[in-house]
């Protein structure tokens, strides 16, 4: 996958995220880390239907959901700001479907891509080499 120059790549888990911005152009990329705000994971009952019990005691399920949430509500503010118009999403395939749940329209429409994989923790050459690789 090619990404033009200040395109913005999200890489999230459930407890997790990073951001990184490309600062080379669609020939070769070259993320670089960006500083960003923390994650808002206070949406506790995000995931409807979903509560503690018996097969999930410590609530760690809820605690993803609302991490995940958070994510998307971060990058649905930021879309929304104008401040991401070119944006690809790399998640733990779990949290990729959770974060998915609330994209904003805005943020759909400027999604150059998603990828289903859990590259936190990660290095940025790994993270790239996952970009280079998408289709």
């Amino acid at each position: 996958m090619q990404l033009p120059n200040g395109a913005v790549v999200a890489v999230a888990d459930g407890e997790k995220f990073n951001l990184f911005r490309n600062d080379g152009d669609e020939g070769g990329l070259k993320l670089v880390a960006v500083a960003h705000d923390a994650i808002d994971s206070d949406h506790q009952g995000s995931s409807a239907g979903r509560h503690s019990s018996a097969a999930n005691p410590d609530g760690a399920q809820d605690d993803e959901d609302g991490h995940s949430a958070g994510v998307a509500e971060f990058l649905n503010k930021k879309v929304l700001e104008g401040k991401i118009a070119n944006l690809v999403v790399i998640a733990a395939p779990r949290t990729l479907g959770a974060v998915r749940k609330h994209y904003h329209h805005q943020l759909t429409a400027i999604l150059a891509g998603e990828i289903a994989k859990d590259l936190t923790g990660h290095s940025v050459h790994d993270v790239e080499k996952a970009v280079l690789g998408a289709a």
